[in-house]
């Protein structure tokens, strides 16, 4: 087993990664800018290193100065959580020629998996069925706009090295695609230092449906059911939830198969997602795989049972998985929303600042994930996020109500949040139905802006959310 970790992150995933190492008598290394110094992963942590001053690119994204302290506090494992380095198969690479251990797949399977285009190739190849496109990167205008005329209109342009939402361009005709072609070039070389692209048939009205998956060194793959991540905005995910509305048990099954299929295919291990393309005929179609645990892994924990953290870890240490498939049961419906520091009915705008009352929510089927506390200051530098609230209940209206009532009980106050927002969400009939597509938010908001509106007077300074 691994004896000490550092830890190449910040926020809720650096204090869940603490939590599970100390259930595991592993110790711990916090790393931190300057403007974390006060963040709960550092207090918690038995150990930690300041690694520069508050922007990313000078912390938290410098390979240099984490492998420099985990070499000064003699840490044999590095663990990235998501975001930053996480996926990052440059960094994986350094921590292997330095002797420490990756917790995450291999860099191969990080640089394969993270060039789009190639992913697409590598799933083809294994019998993963694929949204129609491009097989290789498109530099040239006219190349791209014969494929586009042969798969139908409307198509979507994406950054082979992209996520996020960035460098992704949808087309509704020829002249949009002219249009949009030099844009989404431009977009991917400044977001990724890449101007690759490719071209997929775009899917009108489809779920987002995603597999969890776990692998070891051995060869052992298994998956650990789907999350729906359909309701999101601009392609960030806002609501997860398993098991999905939309799947049913032939294809629940069939998903999990071509899932451990994709990852058996790359030499995969560590955890990892599937994602898929659902549409509404029921055709599902691969779009991409995470290398790296997710922000809404505590759905798949609720609905399984375990700890997928801990499982990172043994996978590292290179301990084969003691589960079987047949181990993987589901209970219940687990429902998990981002509350975030933004002003929802502005535009989503980030809203950073001193946050002066925080009370968090409990009870029977309530978990909360947070690093924050009454007097934290949430830093303009990094992701808006400031918990995850989770509900579990033996059926999704049970769970929906133990959500929407654990929104009521969540107390922010001295900077605006999505608290609110998500409560207009869970009401809304079509919501609650299940009957709806990744439109969702962009067809509802103005509702859901106008309700909150005529009920509340929306104003400029942060106030109890």
């Amino acid at each position: 087993m691994l004896r000490k970790i550092l830890i190449a992150n910040r926020g809720e995933i650096a204090l869940r990664i603490i939590r599970a190492c100390r259930e595991m008598g592993i110790k711990t290394v916090a790393v931190y800018s300057e403007a974390d110094a006060e963040s709960l992963h550092v207090r918690f942590a038995d150990e930690d290193v300041c690694i520069g001053p508050p922007p990313p690119a000078e912390s938290y994204l410098d390979a240099k100065r984490i492998i420099s302290a985990a070499e000064v506090t003699n840490s044999d494992a590095i663990h990235p959580g998501y975001g930053f380095l996480a996926e990052s198969a440059e960094f994986a690479e350094i921590c292997r020629s330095c002797g420490i251990a990756f917790i995450g797949p291999s860099p191969e399977v990080i640089r394969d998996m993270g060039d789009k285009s190639l992913a697409r190739e590598k799933m083809r190849a294994a019998g993963v069925p694929v949204i129609p496109g491009s097989e290789k990167p498109l530099a040239a205008l006219e190349e791209a706009q014969q494929l586009a005329r042969e798969i139908g209109y409307p198509t979507i342009i994406k950054a082979v090295g992209g996520g996020g939402g960035r460098g992704m361009r949808i087309c509704a005709d020829e002249k949009d695609f002219k249009n949009n072609f030099a844009a989404a070039r431009a977009e991917a070389e400044a977001a990724f230092g890449n101007p690759a692209i490719y071209l997929e048939k775009y899917l009108e009205s489809p779920r987002h449906v995603e597999i969890q998956i776990l692998g070891d060194t051995h060869g052992n793959v298994l998956h650990l059911g789907e999350r729906d991540c359909t309701v999101q905005r601009r392609h960030q995910k806002l609501i997860e939830e398993s098991p999905s509305v939309a799947v049913n048990p032939v294809l629940r099954q069939a998903l999990g198969e071509v899932a451990v299929q994709a990852a058996a295919a790359v030499g995969y291990y560590s955890t990892g997602t599937v994602e898929f393309l659902l549409d509404g005929r029921g055709n599902l179609y691969f779009m991409e795989m995470n290398t790296r645990i997710q922000v809404e892994h505590p759905v798949t924990e609720e609905q399984t049972d375990i700890d997928l953290v801990k499982e990172q870890i043994r996978v590292a240490a290179g301990e084969k998985l003691e589960l079987r498939q047949s181990d993987v049961t589901f209970q219940g419906h687990t429902i998990e929303v981002r509350i975030n520091a933004e002003d929802p009915w502005r535009n989503f705008a980030p809203r950073p600042g001193r946050i002066t009352s925080f009370h968090v929510p409990g009870g029977h089927g309530i978990r909360v994930d947070t690093h924050a506390y009454a007097k934290y200051v949430i830093p303009p530098y990094y992701d808006s996020l400031i918990a995850k609230l989770i509900a579990h209940g033996k059926t999704r209206s049970e769970a929906l109500r133990k959500l929407r009532r654990a929104l009521d009980e969540f107390i922010v106050e001295g900077i605006p949040t999505t608290i609110d927002f998500y409560k207009r969400v869970l009401d809304h009939e079509v919501f609650k139905s299940g009957e709806y597509d990744t439109s969702f938010i962009e067809r509802y908001l103005p509702e859901l802006v106008e309700a909150e509106s005529r009920e509340k007077p929306v104003v400029e300074t942060g106030s109890r959310s």
